[in-house]
């Protein structure tokens, strides 16, 4: 049997890593002088908290190559093989981590997601279907390699003060930003984040344009499923968009996330994002 495991910032359901058995292992989260684990004794809501009560934001740390090993050895003496598929590592350094260790453990094959939150989830999803489906690991690693060029992953930020707080955009940028009501739409492209268009307005009206955007004379996109991603807190916002998905009347599946502490940690509330794989 193989087994697939991966980083907590694969945000994906607790009833999907249920129903295919995938074990995840949590990111630092660094909040005032104490290390936390993401989604273990620290949740979004915590971060918020801290926050907005003027604390400073909150760093992460990838996982160390000890607890790597610690879990590859753990997995592979109950199964034949393990596949880690790991947050994209232009973001961490937890996919070079996870590779050192693997070298210390037989049958550990190491993924690069080159995507962040269900755009790293999609295809820890794909993995562990086809796992379960009986797949042999060089399938499984084909099936990915294929797939990562295809991920398409975006999102709005309401608000750029946890972005200006991590150093990822000057004070300048955020007050012009929030006195405008500019919102930013960022993409993923080639393993790193890049702007690709501001909205302006309110969210509840930037969502619904979002997601007609994103969809919009498009017949390259896989229809069968797409995740609804966010971290909302303002009652309301995830119906927006939900709705304009179920009107456009394409996907199979939606499947709705809440990112973790890694993600809110530089996007902060009311982000919203959808990831969906290009057609072959």
């Amino acid at each position: 049997m193989i087994k697939i495991t991966t980083d907590s910032t694969c945000d994906l359901p607790y009833h999907l890593l249920e129903q295919y058995d995938v074990s995840v292992i949590p990111l630092g989260i660094v909040k005032g002088d104490r290390l936390y684990q993401d989604g273990i004794n620290i949740h979004t809501e915590d971060i918020a908290a801290h926050v907005d009560a003027g604390g400073d934001i909150t760093t992460t740390n990838a996982v160390n190559i000890a607890d790597y090993e610690d879990l590859f050895r753990t997995m592979t003496a109950r199964y034949d093989a393990v596949i880690h598929l790991n947050l994209g590592m232009g973001f961490s350094s937890c996919y070079q981590n996870a590779k050192l260790a693997a070298e210390e453990v037989p049958e550990v094959y190491v993924v690069d997601s080159a995507n962040l939150t269900v755009g790293h989830g999609i295809l820890v999803l794909a993995a562990a279907e086809a796992a379960a489906a009986g797949k042999t690991v060089s399938e499984i690693l084909a099936m990915l390699e294929d797939m990562v060029s295809r991920v398409e992953t975006s999102f709005v930020l309401d608000r750029l003060d946890y972005m200006k707080k991590g150093g990822r955009c000057s004070s300048v940028t955020a007050l012009g930003a929030n006195l405008l009501k500019l919102h930013p739409c960022v993409e993923v492209i080639d393993g790193k984040m890049s702007v690709t268009k501001k909205y302006r307005g309110s969210m509840e009206k930037v969502l619904a344009e979002y997601v007609r955007d994103r969809l919009a004379g498009r017949t390259d996109i896989d229809t069968k499923r797409v995740f609804l991603v966010d971290t909302c807190r303002t009652p309301g916002l995830v119906d927006v968009a939900r709705k304009a998905l179920l009107a456009d009347g394409r996907f199979e599946e939606i499947v709705e996330s809440q990112a973790g502490c890694t993600i809110f940690c530089h996007c902060g509330p009311d982000t919203l994002g959808l990831v969906y794989l290009r057609k072959k």
